[in-house]
């Protein structure tokens, strides 16, 4: 493992995806701990995709956490997709975690429903109720974190959660990442969390493996911060660290 620091941002570098996910695993695991030893119950945001299979599966065979005291939540969802859909991120995190241990609550966006800005009230809403502790995310191949794109990116948005139109890049990657067939399938419109609602987290750790996002990482580390690369707002976050693995660190 290489260890390095840009501005406030914690970056680990591992050979593989399954050391890479362990490792975050382990740190998520012990911070939770560390929050539960000083209140009942702790509020985790999670992200849904490819790349964070290895550190969801580590997360749940890790028999030390107490499951039963934390209130999950998702930080995006496509609008449009069918409830039993496969893509859709609720259904992705039931299937990798939310499924297999029993928390205290699991709080799903609603794709299907009708009214996407009054779906966003309402998380905004349980957002609002249960105070983001810890945020488990990912960066996306054109910089995003969760679907804040670099063109509805807001560093400074009023609103904790909104509907946005996905870029181009963005539903590529969902074809990349096999999720769907052809960009046709991809749907064009998402509920996301806002970056100031992620960056409202206490703890924040990001996991970003795989050649394609190695681009985006460079950026991340090494470009001005800014909206055109969102995730670089990581880096003036007082408790984040990012997670690589040898491919995703190529460019550094």
């Amino acid at each position: 493992m290489n260890i390095l620091k840009q501005d406030c941002l914690e970056v680990q570098i591992y050979q593989t995806r399954a050391e890479m996910g362990k490792a975050a695993a382990k740190d998520i695991a012990a911070c939770l701990l560390d929050l539960l030893a000083q209140k009942p119950q702790v509020n985790v945001i999670f992200a849904a995709a490819p790349s964070q299979n290895e550190v969801l599966a580590a997360l749940v065979a890790d028999k030390t956490i107490p499951w039963e005291r934390v209130n999950a939540f998702h930080m995006d969802e496509y609008i449009g997709l069918a409830a039993g859909a496969p893509q859709a991120f609720g259904n992705f995190l039931h299937e990798h975690i939310f499924g297999l241990v029993r928390m205290a609550s699991v709080h799903y966006i609603d794709a299907t429903a009708p009214d996407a800005r009054a779906e966003c009230a309402r998380y905004a809403a349980l957002l609002e109720q249960y105070p983001v502790d810890v945020v488990v995310m990912g960066i996306g191949e054109n910089g995003h974190i969760a679907f804040n794109d670099p063109p509805v990116a807001d560093f400074a948005d009023p609103k904790s959660v909104k509907p946005v139109a996905l870029d181009e890049v963005c539903r590529n990657q969902q074809v990349h990442d096999g999720c769907f067939a052809t960009l046709a399938d991809v749907p064009t419109t998402a509920i996301t969390l806002t970056v100031p609602t992620l960056l409202s987290g206490k703890h924040l750790f990001c996991i970003v493996p795989a050649a394609t996002k190695a681009e985006a990482v460079r950026r991340t580390l090494q470009g001005e911060i800014g909206e055109a690369c969102p995730a670089t707002a990581l880096r003036r976050h007082p408790s984040a660290k990012l997670y690589l693995d040898r491919q995703s660190s190529a460019l550094l």
